[in-house]
């Protein structure tokens, strides 16, 4: 397991925002990027598990976790410029990015922008569009209403909504209750406006035009009980995006990097292996 080391960089013209880093410096770069209302603790188990020939960074976004929460600046294309300033601040040219859930949004705007500085795209659980979706409108009409201090029952649920009933309870895809715990606790550290803010923007921005443009060497990883994200929204990236590539999990739920680690530490491996 590699050692993880977090830090604080500051972004040109943005906030100041901690990030954990993993493995060899010599090694391909690899950034992590989280989704709605996470922080990079939401991937400290696919961290131990990724090999340590990796120079693997996960950032923690603006108004997330214990990252700075300016006023503004919480739409889908904020979070790309935050992430080409992030590469910027610690010295990355060209990575592979991983983004998980919307997470997988920014990554493939910068992408699709910057293909000089993306060696390879890997989309864990990422929808096409959030705005067709009635989950996506019924939490909408929760997360408006949202004041601080925030309900940790909330977050606990929605935590916990994420999650393949198989996986919570099984031997080999099971998510640690203390785990668990932690995700919550860092969603709570988002004010109410940040819910409010991030998830207004995934719903009104285009989501479907961020796939246009994209000619690095992209993979798709799906779990077939996602209770959000559609196969057929995985067929769009694969008829979008040439060359792209999926992999479906069986028997898991929308986020496979809490499930299934080792296995999603295998396939991102894969593709840095490929395209260093």
């Amino acid at each position: 397991m590699p050692a993880v080391a977090v830090h604080t960089v500051p972004l040109r013209e943005g906030p100041l925002l901690p990030y954990a880093e993993a493995g060899d410096p010599t090694g391909t770069p690899v950034v992590l990027v989280h989704g709605y209302v996470d922080s990079w603790w939401t991937f400290e188990p696919l961290l131990r598990c990724l090999p340590s020939s990796l120079h693997v960074y996960a950032p923690t976004q603006r108004g997330h976790g214990d990252a700075e929460k300016p006023p503004d600046g919480y739409l889908p294309e904020d979070f790309a410029t935050d992430l080409v300033a992030f590469m910027d601040g610690v010295g990355i040219e060209r990575a592979v990015l991983v983004g998980g859930s919307s997470g997988g949004v920014q990554a493939r705007i910068v992408a699709g922008r910057y293909p000089d500085r993306v060696a390879g795209l890997v989309l864990l659980g990422t929808p096409v569009t959030l705005a067709d979706k009635p989950a996506a409108v019924e939490m909408w009409k929760v997360v408006q209403k949202l004041e601080d201090p925030l309900d940790r029952s909330f977050a606990d649920r929605f935590a916990k909504g994420l999650i393949a009933e198989s996986g919570a309870g099984s031997a080999a895809g099971s998510v640690g209750r203390g785990f668990l715990e932690t995700v919550v606790e860092e969603s709570l550290k988002a004010p109410a406006r940040v819910w409010r803010e991030t998830l207004r923007g995934l719903l009104e921005t285009d989501l479907r035009a961020t796939l246009s443009g994209i000619l690095v060497p992209t993979l798709a990883l799906w779990g077939d009980q996602d209770p959000f994200v559609t196969r057929e929204e995985q067929q769009t990236v694969l008829d979008t995006v040439l060359g792209s590539r999926l992999i479906v999990y069986e028997g898991v739920g929308h986020v496979v990097h809490w499930e299934t680690p080792e296995r999603v530490a295998r396939d991102i491996t894969e593709v840095a292996t490929t395209t260093a």
